[in-house]
């Protein structure tokens, strides 16, 4: 059948970051791309903070939908796909959005599991290389999204392993990068949190090639070949380019980075993130380099809905058992989802509670003596602890997780600033040995102005260390776990 006989289909994405469009003429294995249009409505923005989608979001969302459609139709498609992911997922008004879209444009919108959406970017990010006779026997997929990140490996075409973690470019943004451009302070921050939730994942199999899909991904290879004169050819970037493109956007602001590179701001606000998340996955899986892919759900719909016509997504989701294994029953999947959903709730509470009594170990230190030693070792365990509850958020109840972390925001903030004093303290202690002697007064001057403040911090410190009482934060932890108010 020639290219002008096969059908036009459209596939709309309706993501945390983007709203994205792809139309092409479909074969089973391979799309003729007639057209690719993004939107960065960042509807995760809203979610993230209040935990549904916002009137104003949703309004621009409904916009840039309903211009996509028409498009689509203008372009001849005689089938158009809506998908919703991540963001709405997690959307407490989730069903009165859909329910406006479907109004305002007739068609009806496909919420897919975690499952379905690790297939279907699957087949986005590899048709390429698999129609081209390209692809090693073994590889792995990544699609960073806005709010989540997908994981998949696949033996020989066929998916063996699938991971989603609630961890996307927005998100990260939107709880530690607060700076523009992040300050090394943030950036710190959130690289431990990447640490502390890859450290523990059981990966079954590493592959030897990992391609990366997701709007971050490409525009971090943009940015690469603009900034750093990567070959336009080679869609790939390696630990180092990712390292240079991390230094790159922590000196210049995203409207510095959108001016002199060509990327749009909401874009270049967003990169910092996807580049601390590409690096911590690079890094875990032991790999120094990926392969970029410019597709990914969209394409990975319309080659489904042409391989298993109008059941494309029951197809999918039954692909969901991973390693070609047979489909279990609906009551022996919901078995096994809470066995693994209680199982993950029990590691959560041991891995806080440890973390938790390690802060507060430190804290019996520091009430004898603040010496420099211990408020760092505090000051690093508070910080781990908060990483495993941000980890954690979704799954513990809203009211006590927010009394908890406030509580541990304070004692953070108390650590640091005596931590800042003594680093800058050790400084000018360095720099006076050095000095010349008309510069001496000066120094001392200020030595003495620090030393008092640090008098005032470390008092403060001591204040609130004994007001902090580990039984109450115990019991505030396990009413996280439990749903009880503390």
């Amino acid at each position: 059948m020639g290219a002008e006989s096969r059908p036009i289909r459209a596939a709309i994405d309706i993501g945390s970051n983007t709203i994205h469009l792809v139309v092409a003429r479909c074969w089973p294995d391979y799309l003729d791309i007639l057209a690719d249009e993004l939107d960065l409505t960042r509807l995760g923005e809203s979610v993230n903070v209040s935990g549904a989608i916002s009137e104003e979001k949703a309004e621009l969302a409904f916009a840039v939908i309903a211009q996509y459609v028409t498009l689509a139709r203008r372009l001849g498609a005689e089938t158009i796909l809506l998908i919703a992911t991540e963001a709405i997922r997690r959307a407490s008004n989730r069903a009165a959005f859909l329910g406006r879209i479907e109004q305002q444009v007739g068609l009806p919108v496909a919420l897919i599991s975690g499952e379905a959406e690790a297939v279907l970017t699957f087949y986005g990010a590899t048709y390429e290389l698999y129609h081209a006779g390209r692809a090693p026997l073994d590889l792995g997929v990544v699609d960073l999204g806005g709010g989540s990140t997908e994981l998949v490996t696949a033996h020989d075409g066929r998916i063996t392993w699938r991971l989603s973690l609630p961890i996307g470019s927005g998100w990260l943004l939107d709880r530690y990068l607060s700076s523009d451009p992040p300050t090394r302070q943030e950036r710190a921050t959130a690289r431990t949190f990447l640490q502390d939730s890859l450290r523990d994942l059981v990966i079954p199999f590493y592959p030897p090639v990992l391609v990366a899909t997701g709007g971050s991904a490409n525009s971090l290879w943009l940015l690469a070949e603009r900034a750093f004169g990567l070959p336009a050819n080679q869609r790939s970037l390696s630990a180092e380019d990712l390292a240079q493109c991390e230094g790159l956007l922590a000196a210049l602001s995203a409207s510095e980075i959108a001016e002199r590179y060509g990327q749009p701001y909401k874009r270049a606000r967003i990169l910092p993130a996807g580049t601390l998340i590409l690096r911590a996955l690079l890094a875990r899986l032991g790999l120094d380099q990926l392969l970029i892919s410019p597709h990914g759900i969209r394409e990975g719909a319309l080659l489904a809905y042409e391989r298993y016509g109008p059941a494309w997504l029951y197809r999918v989701e039954d692909q969901g058992a991973v390693g070609g294994q047979d489909r279990k029953s609906h009551e022996q999947r919901q078995t096994a989802e809470e066995a693994a959903h209680d199982d993950f709730l029990a590691y959560g509470r041991r891995l806080l509670t440890e973390r938790l009594e390690k802060m507060l170990s430190w804290r019996r230190l520091l009430l004898k003596e603040a010496d420099e030693e211990a408020v760092h070792k505090m000051r690093v365990a508070s910080r781990r602890l908060r990483a495993a509850l941000d980890a954690y958020r979704g799954y513990l109840e809203p009211v006590a997780f927010k009394k908890l972390y406030r509580r541990l925001k304070k004692t953070a903030a108390l650590l640091g600033a005596v931590r800042d004093s003594d680093v800058l303290l050790l400084n000018l202690h360095a720099l006076l040995t050095e000095a010349e002697a008309e510069d001496r007064p000066a120094l001392l001057w200020l030595l003495a102005v620090l030393e008092e403040q640090r008098g005032q911090q470390v008092a403060a410190l001591e204040e609130h260390l004994r007001e902090l009482d580990g039984e109450a934060l115990r019991a505030q932890l396990l009413a996280c776990f439990a749903g009880e108010e503390c």
